[in-house]
């Protein structure tokens, strides 16, 4: 459908070009963020030229962390500069390239160095180093310690009510479990016995949560049907929350509170 904007996109088709989903665009229209400016004769959204562009500044300020509420007020700003805001994307892609084609640069010269049978340089390291953390600042690990009563059987509980990453359970010489890993996505559980000795306890035995885990998952309803199937107490079905994400929470069979998620853009 053509209109002095160009060609308007119906709801689907905006979401497949942008790697959305079409609920993720209902809600933005829901919260006043991203309101479709026509309607078909058989009542469908139509997205015009304004429309993308307004979603295409929501994605930038999206990717500088602001909330849905902080960019809907900054969208409303009548400052706003397209022709800055994409100058400033390209300057940001730009200076990212740069990195990267030095990093690259330094690292195949270093492996042409290394197969003639030279000495890595210590410059030469401490540039790759320099420029490794410029591209990703995450250097750090981290794992996240989870205590329970009975290990194995909260192990078994996560790996499948939970759809988590079995990793090792070990034991000690008596087969009693003393110590699970469990992977979720990039990061590392561990599952750790309960110590009066360094005051650590299960939910269970406190009767209360101090603390709750927020997975993120690729299918929000999709792993709540799983973890209701499995035996997970729901605390709420899932839901669209205000600050961006679709979620539900559910307990553990010691109480322990855990949130799955995915953002809605």
């Amino acid at each position: 459908m053509s209109n002095s904007q160009g060609t308007a996109s119906k709801v689907g088709a905006l979401a497949e070009a942008t790697g959305l989903t079409v609920r993720t665009l209902h809600y933005y229209e829901e919260i006043g963020l991203l309101v479709p400016s026509q309607r078909s004769d058989a009542g469908h959204r139509l997205y015009g030229r304004e429309d993308v562009e307004r979603l295409y500044r929501v994605r930038v300020l999206r990717r500088l962390g602001l909330s849905l509420d902080e960019i809907r007020n900054a969208l409303d700003n009548p400052q706003w500069d397209l022709d800055e805001a994409l100058s400033r994307h390209l300057g940001e892609l730009e200076s990212q390239l740069e990195t990267m084609n030095r990093l690259r640069s330094r690292v195949a010269a270093l492996m042409t160095s290394v197969t003639k049978g030279s000495n890595p340089d210590v410059d030469d390291l401490l540039g790759i180093l320099e420029d490794m953390t410029m591209v990703d600042d995450n250097v750090q690990s981290r794992i996240s310690i989870l205590v329970y009563s009975d290990l194995e059987s909260i192990f078994d509980f996560l790996t499948g009510a939970f759809a988590l990453g079995p990793g090792q359970l070990s034991r000690d010489g008596d087969g009693n479990a003393v110590h699970g890993e469990i992977h979720a996505g990039d990061g590392v559980l561990w599952l750790h016995p309960e110590s009066p000795e360094y005051g650590l306890s299960s939910p269970k035995t406190i009767g209360t949560s101090t603390a709750s885990m927020a997975i993120m998952v690729d299918d929000v309803d999709a792993h709540h049907s799983h973890a209701k199937a499995g035996g997970a107490t729901i605390v709420y079905e899932p839901v669209d929350q205000p600050y961006g994400y679709r979620e539900y929470s559910a307990r553990d069979p010691e109480g322990g509170l855990w949130s799955f998620m995915k953002p809605l853009t």
